[in-house]
C-alpha cells in the first residue's frame, strides 16, 4: 500500500529524557515479567505435557527471537523511526496501516493493564473473599484507584518512572528465580516422566497450538526498548537491550513451566487456581510458598503495569506527532511525560475495567484479547523488515531477509492460532478509533484515506459489524 502524502506533524522536542542500555533492557524485562509468568504452570498443564511444553517453548523462543532480531536491525537501519511498531507499519504500508498498528498496540496495552488489576485483586481474593476473582464491585473499585494513582506517578516524569521500573524489575525477578530453585530441590523424576505426554485424545500439534497465545501474552513487551527508542542514548542500545531482555526472560519462563512438572501430576497442576505458581510452590515447601508467590506477583504486576502504561502513552504520542491522531495527544509536560496520551490510556483502562463486571471469564478473555491485539503490529513490523530486505537486495546484511521472513511466518501462524473470534473483537476496538485518525489527518489538512486505504477501512468495518452482530446474538460470549 502506497503511503498517502502527508503534511509533517510537529517535531519531537530535542529535550527528550535519555536513559541507558540497562534501563532500556528493564523496559523489555519489566513489561514481559508480569502476571503471565505466574499463570504458566496450570495454563500449560491444561493443554499439554512436558513434550508439548518443550516444543512450544522451542517454537515460541525461536519465533520471538526472530522478532527481537527484527527490532534490533530495524533500529539500526532506520534510526530516524522512533516509537518502533507504529513507525515501521506507517513507513512500510501507509498512514492508515500505521494507525492500525498504533491503535491496536495501545489498546492491547490498556486491556493488558486491566488483566493485571484483575490478577492482583483475584490473588488477594484468596484471603479476602469479597474481592472474588477480581471481578466484584469492590475489586473493580480498588483497581480503579490503582489506575489513577499510577497515572499521577507517571506524570512526575519519564526518568523517575524509569528509575522505579529498574528497581521493581530486579525485585520481581528474584522471587521467580527462587521459585525455580525451590522446585528443583523437591523435583521428582518419576512425576516428571509421568507428565511427559499430554492428553492422549489430543494430538501434539493441537496441544502446541493451544499454548501459542499464552506464549504471545508473556512475550508481549519484547518491543519495549523499540517503543521507547526516542529516549535511547544511541540507536544501537535499542537492539542490544531487546535481545538481552528477551533471552533473559525466555530462560526464566521456560524454567518455571518445566520444573512444575516435576512437583505435581499434570492434572493437579491444571486444576490449580491462579496464580498457579503459588499452588505448585505450596506443594513443594508448604503454605508459606503460596504467600511468597502472591507477594512476588503483586510486585511483578505493579512493575509491569508501570512499564506498559509508559509504552501505551509513547505509541499514542508518536502517532499524534506524525499527524495521525488528534493534537491533544501530542501534549507533554515539563518532565517530558505525554500527559494527553497518558490520560486517554487511563480512561480506556477504566472503561475496560467496568466491562470486567459483566464478563463471564475476565481472566482468559483479557489474556487472549491482549495477545491478539498485539499480534497485528508485530506482524506489520516483521513484514516491513522483509519489505526492506527485498527492496535493498544485495545491500542487505546477510541473514536479514531470512530473519524477517521467519518472523513474518511466525506472527502469521500466531494470528491463525488466535482464531477468528478474537480477531473480530480486535476490530470492534480498533475501527471506532478511526474517528481519531480522521480528526488527526484533518487537523494536518491532509486527506484521510488513500484509495487502497478506503478498501482496508471497508473490510475492517465489515468485520467489526459482524463481531457486534455475533455478540448481540450470543454467538460470541464475553
Amino acid at each position: 500500500m502506497t503511503p498517502a502524502t502527508t503534511a509533517p506533524g510537529p517535531a519531537a522536542p530535542a529535550s527528550a529524557a535519555r536513559v541507558s542500555t540497562l534501563t532500556l533492557a528493564t523496559f523489555v524485562i519489566g513489561s514481559m515479567v508480569g502476571a503471565g509468568v505466574f499463570s504458566l504452570p496450570s495454563t500449560f498443564a491444561a493443554s499439554t505435557g512436558v513434550a508439548g511444553t518443550l516444543v512450544a517453548w522451542a517454537v515460541a523462543g525461536t519465533g520471538m527471537l526472530m522478532l527481537a532480531l527484527v527490532f534490533h536491525r530495524l533500529a539500526i537501519r532506520r534510526p530516524d523511526l522512533d516509537a518502533g511498531i507504529f513507525s515501521y507499519a506507517k513507513a512500510g504500508f501507509g498512514n492508515y496501516v500505521g494507525f492500525f498498528a498504533a491503535f491496536g498496540y495501545w489498546a492491547s496495552a490498556c486491556v493488558g493493564n486491566v488483566f493485571y488489576w484483575v490478577f492482583i485483586t483475584g490473588t488477594l481474593g484468596q484471603v479476602f473473599p469479597p474481592l472474588g476473582e477480581g471481578n466484584t464491585p469492590l475489586a473493580v473499585g480498588i483497581s480503579s484507584i490503582g489506575i489513577w494513582l499510577f497515572t499521577a506517578l507517571i506524570r512526575r516524569g519519564v526518568r523517575e518512572a524509569a528509575a522505579i521500573n529498574r528497581i521493581v524489575t530486579i525485585a520481581k525477578t528474584l522471587p521467580i528465580v527462587v521459585f525455580v530453585v525451590l522446585c528443583l530441590t523437591v523435583f521428582d523424576p518419576a512425576v516428571f516422566a509421568a507428565n511427559w505426554a499430554g492428553d492422549a485424545s489430543t494430538g501434539l500439534g493441537e496441544q502446541i497450538r493451544t499454548t501459542m497465545l499464552v506464549t504471545v501474552f508473556v512475550f508481549i513487551g519484547i518491543e519495549g526498548a523499540s517503543v521507547n527508542s526516542r529516549h535511547a542514548r544511541r540507536r544501537s542500545d535499542v537492539g542490544r537491550a531487546t535481545v538481552l531482555g528477551f533471552l533473559s526472560v525466555l530462560a526464566v519462563f521456560a524454567s518455571v513451566t518445566v520444573v512444575s512438572y516435576g512437583v505435581l501430576p499434570r492434572a493437579e497442576i491444571a486444576a490449580l487456581r491462579q496464580p498457579s505458581m503459588g499452588g505448585v510452590l505450596e506443594a513443594a515447601v508448604g503454605g508459606w510458598g503460596a504467600t511468597f508467590v502472591g507477594v512476588g506477583l503483586i510486585v511483578a504486576v505493579l512493575g509491569a503495569y508501570l512499564a506498559w502504561t509508559l509504552m501505551a502513552a509513547e505509541v499514542l504520542l508518536s502517532a499524534a506527532r506524525a499527524g495521525d491522531l488528534p493534537a491533544f495527544l501530542r501534549r507533554t509536560n515539563a518532565r517530558d511525560t505525554p500527559t494527553g496520551a497518558l490520560t486517554m490510556s487511563s480512561v480506556l483502562a477504566q472503561v475496560m475495567l467496568l466491562v470486567v463486571l459483566f464478563a463471564e471469564n475476565a481472566f482468559d478473555a483479557a489474556l487472549e484479547l491482549t495477545s491478539a491485539l498485539a499480534l497485528i503490529p508485530f506482524f506489520l513490523s516483521a513484514a516491513y523488515a522483509l519489505k526492506l530486505a527485498i527492496q535493498d537486495g544485495r545491500a542487505t546484511r546477510p541473514g536479514d531477509a531470512v530473519i524477517a521472513l521467519l518472523a513474518s511466518v511466525y506472527t502469521l501462524y500466531l494470528l491463525w492460532a488466535a482464531g477468528a473470534t478474537y480477531l473480530l473483537l480486535c476490530l470492534v476496538i480498533i475501527v471506532p478509533g478511526t474517528i481519531l485518525f480522521a480528526i488527526g489527518r484533518r487537523q494536518q489538512r491532509s486527506r484521510v484515506f488513500a484509495p487502497l486505504e478506503w478498501v482496508l477501512f471497508a473490510v475492517a468495518a465489515a468485520g467489526a459489524v459482524t463481531a457486534v452482530v455475533l455478540i448481540a446474538t450470543g454467538a460470541i460470549a464475553l
